[in-house]
Formats: structure tokens, sequence, C-alpha cells
């Protein structure tokens, strides 16, 4: 593999960090602005349910107040569905999704593609290009990027139907618009045997928009909400971001960890072990 070798990667000042709310799920927005702050953070990236008992506005005023970046809105799409009026109802909520996303100053916002069980892949992909086609107006009018995150192939008869970055790239080819990339997250794509040429060929198609830590611990008491925290589990983080670096990536690097020992514990003391672990794996 050619570019700067892991053990010679640039540190990384912690204002380069941004943390996803659901990271530290029992906070409200008020507190992780104060937290993620305090601990040098300088992103945030917001998800919907951390809006919701405040309203939009309350959100953009904490958020303007802060003077913190938000790299991205978390999240709309779950485009695919066996009816019509449960299509249109995705595309109606992630459109709302995007006008709320430009309220916050957001760079983008984060698609799930989705998924229905029964529904063959190639068909949920369709939909997902039928629903990206349907918003994409919306984001130009917004400035708003759109970034299609690939889930790991365990979530694919429920959760999403694009998999891989290469799904992901395949669909963006069709729309062809300069809005539209990929969030690449290393919990869903470490094992993926063409990661480092499809985050190459992102570089070179500038689509590579987010990039996403946290860990894949070999003992897992739950796919989706035992994820590790950086360090704890076999993800090469390093050498990932190696790779998304060389593809010309210079972003915020955002931690997004569900993981339910870590929400039941003292969230400062977690934050701190966060900066740790993005300082030291990251």
């Amino acid at each position: 593999m050619t570019g700067t070798p892991v053990d010679t990667l640039p540190p990384l000042d912690s204002g380069r960090m941004a943390i996803h709310t659901m990271t530290t799920r029992s906070l409200g927005l008020e507190r992780c602005l104060e937290a993620y702050g305090k601990i040098g953070a300088g992103g945030i990236s917001i998800w919907r349910q951390t809006i919701e008992p405040i309203g939009i506005r309350a959100a953009v005023q904490l958020v303007e107040s802060s003077r913190m970046r938000v790299p991205a809105l978390v999240r709309g799409g779950f485009f695919p569905a066996h009816n019509a009026s449960d299509r249109d109802r995705a595309i109606q909520d992630t459109l709302a999704s995007l006008d709320d996303a430009a309220a916050l100053n957001a760079e983008m916002l984060v698609l799930v593609a989705g998924a229905v069980p029964g529904m063959p892949l190639t068909e949920g992909r369709q939909q997902v290009l039928r629903g990206m086609e349907a918003i994409l107006p919306r984001a130009q009018e917004l400035s708003i990027k759109l970034a299609l995150e690939p889930l790991h192939p365990i979530y694919a008869a429920d959760r999403s139907c694009v998999n891989t970055i290469a799904q992901a790239r395949a669909i963006l080819d069709d729309l062809d618009h300069p809005l539209t990339g990929v969030a690449v997250d290393v919990y869903h794509t470490w094992w993926d045997p063409e990661l480092a040429p499809q985050i190459a060929a992102l570089g070179r198609e500038q689509r590579l928009f987010a990039f996403h830590v946290c860990d894949w611990k070999v003992e897992r008491a739950d796919d989706l909400n035992d994820r590790g925290l950086m360090g704890e589990g076999v993800i090469d983080i390093r050498g990932i971001r190696r790779m998304v670096e060389d593809a010309g990536f210079d972003g915020m690097i955002e931690v997004e960890v569900f993981n339910e020992d870590h929400w039941a514990g003292d969230q400062e003391l977690y934050l701190e072990q966060i900066r740790d672990a993005w300082l030291e794996h990251v």
C-alpha cells in the first residue's frame, strides 16, 4: 500500500474531533455542546432525536451560541417501502431534515438507505436512488451535501440495502451530482477487501464526505448497541485514517459510538476516555 506509513501519520489536534450526540445519548443538546467543548472537540454531529425535546429554533440558538462546527445532521433516508405512501413519507421526512440541517448550518445530511424484509436488495437500491433523486433539488437549493452511509451486511435485511462503498458509488454514479457523496464509517466498512481502492475512488471522485470512527469488539452483546470505543476492538483505525487522508480527506473525524454500558456510565468520565482514545488510536 502506498502513502504515509501509519506510524508516521501526523498527530491530530482534538479540535478536528466531532462527536455524534448519540454517542452520549443521555445528554441533551445544551449539555452535549458544553461537555464536548470542555474536552476540546471542535464539532458536533447532531442526531434528530436530540433536537426533538427542544425544537429546531432552540437547537439553532444553542449551536450558534456555542460556535461549534456542525459537520452533519443525522439522519434521513430509509427510502425503501412496499407501498408508495410509505415511500413518500420517508421522502417528506428527509426533506424536513434538510431544512433542519440548513437551519443548523450543518455541512451535510447523513442518509441511511433503509431496507425492507423480503424486498430484493437490488429493488431496495433502486428505491434509494429514486428517494435521493426526489430530495436532491431541495438539497441543491439549500447547499446541503447528501452523505449516503453504507452499513455493515449484518444490517442488510432490515436497516440498509447499501452495504459497501461500491454499492453506494453505483447509486451516486446514477445521480451524478457534486452534492452527493459517502460517509465512511469504520464499523461498517473495515472488513471490506476492496476498502482501500474504494476509498481511493471516492477521493478521485470528490465524494468522500465524512469519516466516522468507533471500534468492532470481538465479543459483542448486541450488534447495534455494543460498539467499542476506539482501541477496544480490532479495527485498524489509523490504517483507515491513512487511506482517507491519502484520498484527500481533511475534514472532521467524527466519533459515533453506540454502547449501552458507556451510556449508563458517568458521561464526563466517558468523554475524557473518548478524547484520550481519539488521540491515541485515531
